[in-house]
């Protein structure tokens, strides 16, 4: 298995720290508003991640947290009027109901900054132990970036680059611009939690280094997260962390693609930002999976009305080749388990693992009409492989006349139309049955004729 790390930019064989286990992280959300679509993103990519490793045999721990304290929560909350504690809790609550409509299982474990709060100060006071960190005159502890040799290893930038680019808040209590904050000092009537430099709350970065160590130990396998993170979010933690423990922090980091609409950077200023939700009100979830699959994770994703209209055409194409069958483990040929496999085990590509997928749906295409006894055991490897990506769990049937209550015609409508169909072919009157078949057509319901009957689909 390769798999491509940001830190070395390369793909490496994959050797876990101990054999048969794997130890995951994942920067997870800052529960102040819903999960926007570049959310989804992250969540199916590492959650597809998750389920090959154990497909292939791994003991996987994986963490992914939840920022529940953050500057955007105590505004949103103020803004809103209720407590942290109340928005914190509903956007969770969303969250959870969000990943479950995608397929996401749950990561197995999810640790709150909040309660994370004494592990936070325990390494803040050994990077202030060890001349990393120090507390500034207005009450903040800051961390020394200088100090440390290795930062801007993960982005391949050196410090004075660093300080030309950037755009650094001007504060006079740091000894250097660079230096970012571990521990803010309360302000009045600010939520926040005693330490030894008075009142106040963990900076962000600081919030990730002391929850990856808690759940995974100070060095781990793979740590993830989306595009933007990269700098400075994951740099800084490898700061702490590093600095902390003076150990690895990760051996592999990998990053998923941005998410684009219509070829644009998704951005609420330019009106084309959609939470996860929104977007669920129109499309049905698998098909937002399977787009979201449909190009290597790493890789950036046009998100567009085109996009899902050929996600779902793909989806039909798949359930219409398992409507009507019973998947049955039996004898298939070993050729698509190897290539699906090989296309995983090649950074995860999930897009040459469903081309696999397609190569199988048209074998089991030609199955049904040339040799139908092996249709069964071809839809069981189909669904079986497919599973592996969270994909083809529906009732084909469902999945197929979906959309369908929108039609000015109700199902036992469409099938007295389809009865009365089959009359007129028996009576040999093909030109009303033909009148049938075109005046369902015209309403996107499509008929399939089997040796089991007439069976049929809705085609938006």
């Amino acid at each position: 298995m390769q798999i491509y790390n940001t830190l070395t930019r390369r793909k490496e064989p994959f050797s876990p720290i101990e054999p048969g286990k794997v130890r995951m992280y994942v920067c997870g959300i800052t529960v102040y508003d819903y999960c926007h679509i570049g959310h989804a993103r992250v969540m199916v990519a590492f959650d597809v991640i998750t389920r090959y490793l154990r497909e292939r045999g791994y003991d996987v721990t994986y963490v992914r947290n939840i920022t529940d304290i953050d500057d955007k929560i105590l505004k949103r909350a103020d803004e809103n009027g209720e407590t942290i504690v109340s928005l914190t809790e509903r956007m969770i609550a969303a969250m959870h109901e969000d990943e479950g409509r995608l397929g996401v299982l749950r990561p197995d474990h999810e640790p709150r900054a909040t309660a994370h709060i004494d592990d936070i100060i325990a390494m803040i006071e050994r990077l202030i132990a060890r001349e990393y960190a120090y507390r500034a005159d207005n009450g903040d502890v800051y961390y020394r970036v200088r100090k440390f040799t290795d930062y801007g290893k993960l982005n391949n930038r050196n410090l004075d680059e660093m300080r030309a680019g950037a755009r650094v808040e001007v504060d006079t209590h740091k000894e250097d611009p660079l230096d970012f904050v571990l521990w803010k000092a309360a302000k009045p009537d600010e939520a926040s939690w005693p330490s030894p430099w008075g009142n106040g709350r963990p900076g962000w970065h600081i919030e990730c280094s002391a929850m990856s160590t808690c759940c995974l130990g100070e060095t781990f396998d793979i740590h993830g997260g989306g595009p933007d993170l990269t700098f400075p979010h994951h740099e800084n933690e490898i700061a702490q962390s590093e600095a902390a423990t003076g150990k690895p922090y990760v051996n592999t980091w990998m990053h998923a693609g941005a998410v684009r609409v219509d070829q644009q950077k998704m951005s609420k200023s330019l009106g084309n930002f959609f939470t996860i939700r929104e977007v669920l009100e129109v499309h049905d979830p698998e098909v937002v999976r399977y787009l979201l699959l449909s190009s290597h994770y790493r890789s950036p994703i046009n998100y567009a009305p085109e996009a899902l209209d050929e996600a779902r055409r793909s989806l039909e194409r798949f359930y219409n080749a398992l409507d009507g069958l019973e998947p049955t483990k039996g004898d298939v040929e070993a050729g698509y388990w190897t290539r699906f496999t090989e296309a995983m085990d090649d950074d995860f590509n999930t897009a040459e693992a469903l081309a696999v997928l397609f190569e199988l749906v048209r074998d089991l295409n030609r199955a049904r009409k040339e040799a139908p006894e092996r249709a069964p055991a071809l839809a069981y490897e189909l669904k079986r492989l497919g599973g592996i990506l969270g994909l083809f769990g529906q009732v084909p049937s469902a999945f197929l006349k979906a959309g369908a209550a929108s039609l000015p015609i109700t199902e036992s409508e469409i099938e007295t139309r389809i009865a009365a169909r089959a009359d007129a072919k028996a009576q040999r009157d093909f030109a009303e049955a033909d009148r049938i078949r075109d005046e369902l057509a015209a309403m996107g319901i499509v008929l399939k004729d089997s040796r089991e009957g007439t069976n049929w689909v809705f085609e938006k």
